[in-house]
């Protein structure tokens, strides 16, 4: 049993069993991925053949740590034959062993987003539909949506109660669009991301001999992160499973934050009842966080109704209380959080890299950007462009791809003409319109004469074959070469290189050197060896097939000394000693979009959860009066998520910013949280949603000077012409809440309805 030594009881019995279903639920910062490795290495050392483990991970960059921590267990070429990484990037692979069944090439492109909303937009215009209202964003989100349940173009098209919501929403087109958009990847030799995991079941479903041979070959399966599986992952789990039930699925329902991408809780919430023989681990000391981080988010998930019961506690110091900052508006939050962490890094000898600001939404970033900015503090923004995405690096990887497959449409269009070569728009237009005519790639009519427009003259012609003979050129060397190799001699050859290095711009040699970085990493890619084949050659369909499934938290850019800005979306997995979360207010955080039901509030709470247990010594929360949103300045109430943190774990604000006495906390939390009433409108919003109930209700007072109204609050009522400094005459509609925290709900001709708190908005009656 060496292969488990260094692992607490529950880890130790958890990465021991060997045979049969199990789950391992495990608590934030608990060590799962030392269960997993360790369980890992046991099968190894307990004669399980490497090649028979499929160990599917939430990120690349997690299943090449766990290789290496498996490698110094067990030895490097034994965790070389594991079959480990994420659904996409596992599944790819075995969809290029068997892409002939389902008439694909080997070498089929895998398109980004970015990809296929291109292909969308130019199928939305060949239906003639307006892209106002087919917005290629939206259909896309649509047709990620229908992929992930499994259905196809004729699943979609044939089901009444989608296409019923089409028809409601005004688009009752999508279903075309869908087979359109389906029908030129498959033209084009590619998949987009969904594919990877829509085109495994289809090998899985039809093709009883494969299932066979997967489910033989695939003796044991782990998951991480199941929580977050989608219908897709988990049947391709149930069916690649069904033989040997080795299963062992590892979570925390408390994390589960990914519906909107379509996860499904109920994936790990019912594992007992897809295996009743299953067996439950619980994973319940945090190794991460002081105790009263840990303490403080067990008060909040425990709100949830949709849960696996597990007590999370630690062994770790009592740790600081959780500060809770009352800012008078948004870039006041900012101005804070920047202070605060240059205090605490002088005090403290901390680290830029020891500091992470979480946010709901990436549009948040704006003032904390601009504060850092003012005080020199380098940060990083996680989950803004990549440095795939830019457009440099964009442009000489469809040089690549359209090398590896030429029928890539879209490879071929953003390439043909860069660096200019006299390929105009009308020229590529015409190529278009006989491809369409041939229902072929645009490659297949430049490389048949057959095909050729009879409106693309000779100079036109001549030049897309004197493009094709290049494109050739390069294919040559697709085995014999590394991926370096070729893609420097591409870089040259094309003239990318040669254009990029004439801008003398700082934004061109930025440019410039963004490609040379790109070159680099391709170079100590090609220089990787293989133990198991030395002799090996990394090619250049290795290296896209590596660089298609990156995510933003694969990519490193060589300096992490800096402040993390991110959503708390993509600080899933990640820690830091000092947490800041910010812009803690309703309809903000939680969001209005998820109030609606019990479960969308949840999920909110869970992302709640997830924020506070990123923190291993100091969690802070802050929240904004004032905040413009949609344009409009928002006067904003406290997220009902600080009042569900026992009061015992805060340190609340002790003195009005703009007053010296004392925050009254007992008189401030009777009347502050009120359900928002359904329908209610904010000027320059979407309409609110419902509020569910919030239990155990807490006052948290608002902040800044109450100014004496013009008006006594008695005085105004419904129906009451009123004056705003503002936003000038106005009516008041409603009246809401007790004094001194009475809310008017005022429509102003100039500026649309309003909501107001009397004390503060100097009203005067007009008589």
């Amino acid at each position: 049993m060496e292969m488990l030594e260094g692992l607490n009881e529950a880890q130790k019995a958890a990465a021991g069993q060997v045979e049969g279903p199990m789950m391992v639920v495990a608590g934030a910062g608990s060590g799962k991925t030392r269960v997993l490795t360790h369980r890992i290495a046991h099968l190894i050392d307990q004669g399980v053949d490497p090649f028979s483990i499929l160990s599917l991970t939430f990120t690349n960059k997690a299943a090449r740590e766990m290789k290496e921590r498996i490698g110094r267990i067990v030895g490097d070429s034994e965790a070389r034959n594991i079959w480990m990484g994420t659904f996409h990037s596992v599944f790819a692979r075995i969809l290029r062993i068997e892409s002939e069944r389902i008439n694909y090439p080997s070498n089929f492109t895998i398109y980004d987003t970015q990809d296929s909303r291109s292909v969308l937009k130019d199928v939305i215009k060949g239906l003639g539909l307006d892209d106002k209202l087919y917005k290629p964003n939206s259909i896309h989100n649509r047709i990620s949506g229908a992929k992930n349940n499994l259905l196809g173009p004729a699943d979609y098209a044939q089901n009444p109660d989608i296409t019923g919501e089409d028809h409601q929403a005004g688009r009752p087109r999508i279903s075309e669009v869908y087979a359109g958009y389906d029908a030129r990847l498959k033209r084009s030799g590619a998949m987009d991301f969904d594919d990877l995991l829509f085109k495994t079941n289809v090998l899985l479903r039809d093709f009883p001999d494969l299932l066979h041979k997967y489910q033989q070959k695939f003796g044991f399966i782990l998951v991480d992160e199941y929580q977050d599986t989608n219908f897709a992952q988990y049947m391709i789990i149930r069916q690649l499973g069904a033989a040997r039930e080795n299963v062992c699925v590892v979570g925390d329902d408390a994390q589960s934050i990914y519906s909107f991408r379509g996860a499904n809780i109920q994936n790990i919430l019912n594992f007992k009842r897809d295996y009743p023989d299953c067996v439950v681990y619980k994973l319940e000391q945090n190794y991460r966080s002081t105790k009263n981080i840990v303490e403080a988010a067990n008060t909040v998930i425990a709100k949830n109704q949709d849960q696996i019961q597990k007590d999370v506690w630690t062994g770790n110091d009592e740790g600081e209380k959780i500060d809770v900052h009352r800012a008078l508006s948004d870039n006041d939050e900012g101005s804070f959080v920047a202070d605060a962490i240059m205090t605490t890094r002088s005090r403290q000898q901390a680290d830029n890299k020891d500091f992470a600001i979480l946010y709901r939404t990436n549009a948040q970033s704006r003032a904390f950007e601009e504060q850092l900015r003012k005080r020199n503090v380098p940060y990083r923004i996680y989950g803004g462009l990549s440095f795939y995405q830019r457009k440099e690096i964009k442009d000489l990887i469809s040089y690549f791809r359209l090398v590896a497959n030429p029928t890539d449409d879209e490879g071929f269009k953003r390439v043909v003409n860069y660096p200019a070569r006299g390929i105009g728009k009308t020229t590529l237009d015409r190529l278009t319109v006989a491809a369409s005519h041939h229902d072929c790639a645009l490659w297949e009519v430049v490389s048949d004469p057959l095909r050729k427009p009879d409106d693309l003259k000779g100079a036109a012609w001549g030049k897309l074959q004197d493009f094709a003979t290049m494109i050739e050129g390069f294919a040559t060397k697709l085995e014999s070469a590394t991926a370096f190799d070729l893609g420097h001699h591409i870089a040259q050859h094309t003239g990318l290189l040669r254009e990029l290095h004439k801008d003398k711009t700082p934004e061109g040699v930025a440019r410039y050197e963004n490609v040379e970085e790109l070159l680099a990493g391709m170079k100590e890619f090609s220089d990787q060896i293989d133990p198991a084949n030395p002799d090996a050659v990394n090619t250049m369909a290795d290296f896209l097939v590596d660089v298609a499934l990156l995510t933003d938290a694969d990519q490193d850019d060589g300096d992490d000394n800096k402040v993390s800005m991110m959503t708390i979306h993509a600080a899933k997995g990640l820690e830091f000693p000092h947490v800041y979360i910010v812009g803690l207010e309703e309809n903000l955080f939680p969001s209005q979009m998820a109030l609606n039901t019990r479960e969308e509030l949840e999920e909110e709470r869970r992302l709640f959860y997830v924020a506070l247990t990123r923190a291993e010594k100091k969690a802070t929360l802050s929240y904004a009066l004032t905040r413009y949103r949609w344009g409009q300045l928002m006067q904003n109430e406290p997220s009902r998520f600080i009042e569900e943190v026992d009061e015992r774990y805060l340190n609340l604000p002790k003195v009005d910013a703009r007053r010296s006495e004392p925050f009254d906390f007992n008189s401030a939390r009777n009347s502050f949280y009120k359900p928002m009433p359904s329908g209610r409108k904010t000027a320059g919003s979407a309409p609110a949603a419902s509020t569910p109930p919030r239990p155990g209700m807490r006052k948290v007072q608002e902040g800044g000077a109450p100014a004496a109204p013009a008006a006594a609050a008695g005085e105004v009522q419904p129906g009451t012409e009123v004056k705003h400094a503002r936003f000038g005459k106005g009516k008041v509609l409603k009246l809401e809440g007790n004094p001194p925290n009475v809310k008017a709900t005022v429509f102003f001709p100039s500026a649309g309805q309003k909501q107001l708190l009397l004390k503060f908005a100097k009203l005067e009656i007009i008589k």
